[in-house]
């Protein structure tokens, strides 16, 4: 069940369907040929789960799995690591196709689905996301034959969950109201500006699903020049990307970085350390509007 809680962040977050999944997530966009080294510094670090995608244009899947037969080779085994990648449309690809784009799009997943198996050298995922939905406004024919196939691979217990990323609260309303196993995640880019996406976390409390926060950053690096958000660093002793993580854990987020900064790992990981009084957590959530 997902939470909000604003004591010590649980080392762990648990999805309505009982699958616990670390309460810190790894991201390797836009890594390219530094994926396997910066993965390997990441789970050094302390992290224990990964996200990716099968898709060249942004992500090297492959280079994931790469680190991850040198983690084997330490001990640290497949059952040690919460993997996560997506189906990424024809839309959202370049050339470089994990699947045939001329084939149904129920074929399409299950071939992007076997080589991302393959690439991570797995026979299971821990979460399958949906990339995005093909349409901007309400949810298609695709939309629902894609979901249909990833809820599929779901009751195969190829993956032990399932998600939908870059959606919207009408969608994502859409999506819970139709589908037959409604996403256990949403990930999405979580702008300041826009409340960090409430009105989506709020579907998501309502509906029990675990909500992942990316961008949290890059896509607010206005609010770092607060005064009270400076204050709030001095006050415990942190960076200012550490208050934002703890924001919004507090808030009942399951934050991603995507660091290349060894250092940086490790004091993302320390965010937990210290607990923001409600107050100013109430006064971030309103920081940026």
């Amino acid at each position: 069940m997902v939470q909000d809680f604003t004591g010590d962040a649980p080392m762990s977050l648990t999805t309505y369907n009982h699958v616990s999944i670390p309460s810190f997530m790894y991201g390797t966009a836009w890594k390219k040929e530094a994926t396997t080294e910066l993965v390997l510094q990441a789970v050094e670090a302390g992290f224990t789960a990964i996200d990716t995608a099968n898709q060249l244009v942004h992500y090297d899947e492959a280079r994931v799995g790469e680190a991850l037969l040198q983690l084997g080779t330490q001990g640290i085994t497949r059952d040690k690591l919460f993997l996560q990648t997506k189906f990424t449309s024809v839309n959202g690809q370049d050339h470089r196709l994990p699947y045939d784009a001329q084939a149904s799009i129920t074929t399409q997943v299950q071939q992007s689905f076997a080589s991302s198996l393959a690439h991570l050298h797995t026979d299971y995922l821990d979460s399958y996301v949906l990339h995005g939905p093909y349409s901007r406004r309400g949810l298609g024919a695709e939309d629902w034959e894609v979901w249909t196939t990833i809820e599929s691979l779901y009751d195969a217990g190829k993956t032990k969950m399932i998600g939908i990323s870059n959606v919207t609260a009408d969608q994502l309303t859409l999506l819970c109201g139709k589908a037959k196993h409604k996403p256990m995640m949403v990930q999405n880019r979580c702008y300041a500006a826009f409340g960090w996406d409430k009105e989506v976390r709020e579907i998501c409390r309502a509906n029990q699903i675990l909500y992942q926060g990316f961008s949290l950053l890059t896509a607010n690096s206005g609010i770092f020049a607060e005064p009270d958000l400076r204050a709030m660093a001095a006050k415990y002793q942190t960076g200012l990307a550490q208050i934002v993580f703890r924001f919004a854990q507090q808030v009942g987020m399951l934050p991603l970085t995507g660091t290349t900064n060894p250092q940086h790992m490790r004091e993302d990981l320390q965010s937990d350390r210290f607990t923001l009084l409600p107050e100013e957590v109430q006064h971030i959530e309103t920081i940026g509007l």
